[in-house]
């Protein structure tokens, strides 16, 4: 305990000091080119951003793009509104109900609860549009989207069976089969419908008679496992498409997110444009939505979403009044009484 030569010895700090002191100043070293580091991978910065291509490539990807479906509809419309024009034809009777001071008609479907009938509707008569108007260019059919190579039932596929379209109720057949069946919800078709315009975009193929119910079987069966929480098992449709096999819906459900590019994410901007999207394609065909009084509950219910949504802004206000920000970035959200004379 008392020896004194077992004591630690260390050095001042002055004397740490003065070595600090003898040390080299930093040099940097000139910098290497790709070339003499042997690394030719490409910088970040080189690559191509995806928000620098053209809108119209990516409508499923990108939020301000316009979807295909509706200006494949958009001919259509125009085509029997100047057929009516030119025929001097009556429209018909106008059978859509308008709000009035005492009466007020709204619908129960919101981007968040579409209602699950039309929802359907609307998804057919897209698909219907697509198959119709599609670019007529030739495209070969990829093998495992052939229906005649890939069977749906036993029984014998037609020889003209790639020329004759289907119609917007057969198309509205099938997938109301799958989705009452499977018991899908509506928001799932729509993300039926952005997979399935991801996949024409990305594969580069049409929809057409020969290949539209393999499409929208792979599409249906990747948006229920994305979307729903208890997802549907590829055997169980097996059970509601009675001669296919598990096995040929492993490998379409392989090759279909292949060529997606395993792409399988949804933004709520593209959800939400798709969604108002069909609602502008159902409203120009005269598909609209079941309108019914508003009632006195759900006043008071969409009073009560209201003083929710004023609430929040009012403890927003709250935090900007007392953030202090620069007079350059200044934002502050201006509230105007309303006036009423």
């Amino acid at each position: 305990m008392g020896n004194t030569t077992s004591c630690c010895v260390s050095s001042s700090p002055k004397h740490r000091r003065n070595n600090h002191s003898k040390l080299e100043t930093y040099r940097p070293e000139p910098e290497l080119s790709r070339e003499d580091t042997g690394c030719n991978l490409q910088h970040i910065s080189d690559r191509e951003n995806i928000d620098d291509l053209p809108m119209e490539y990516n409508p499923s990807d990108h939020p301000r793009a316009s979807t295909i479906f509706l200006s494949k509809s958009q001919t259509d419309v125009r085509e029997k509104r100047k057929s009516l024009y030119i025929n001097h034809l009556n429209p018909g009777p106008v059978r859509r109900k308008y709000s009035s001071c005492s009466t007020i008609f709204l619908d129960d479907s919101t981007v968040s609860q579409p209602n699950l009938k039309y929802t359907i509707k609307c998804v057919a008569l897209a698909i219907y549009y697509h198959i119709k108007n599609r670019d007529v260019d030739g495209r070969t059919v990829l093998d495992i989207l052939d229906e005649k190579l890939h069977p749906l039932t036993k029984s014998e596929v037609p020889p003209d069976y790639d020329k004759h379209h289907p119609e917007q109720k057969q198309i509205y057949r099938f997938v109301r089969t799958l989705f009452s069946a499977a018991q899908l919800t509506a928001e799932c078709a729509i993300v039926t419908l952005v997979y399935l315009e991801r996949l024409l975009t990305y594969a580069e193929i049409d929809i057409c008679p020969a290949n539209w119910k393999r499409i929208v079987l792979g599409a249906i069966l990747l948006a229920s496992k994305v979307w729903d929480d208890q997802a549907v098992w590829n055997v169980d449709y097996c059970q509601i498409l009675k001669d296919i096999t598990v096995e040929d819906m492993n490998e379409l459900e392989r090759q279909f997110l292949e060529l997606l590019q395993f792409n399988i994410n949804v933004p709520s901007s593209v959800y939400a444009k798709y969604y108002f999207d069909l609602r502008s394609m159902a409203e120009a065909n005269s598909l609209s939505f079941p309108l019914e009084p508003l009632s006195r509950d759900k006043a008071q219910k969409l009073e009560a979403i209201s003083r929710l949504c004023d609430d929040k802004y009012k403890d927003l206000r709250k935090q900007a009044k007392k953030r202090s920000v620069s007079a350059d970035n200044l934002q502050v959200v201006r509230w105007c009484p309303a006036i009423i004379s």
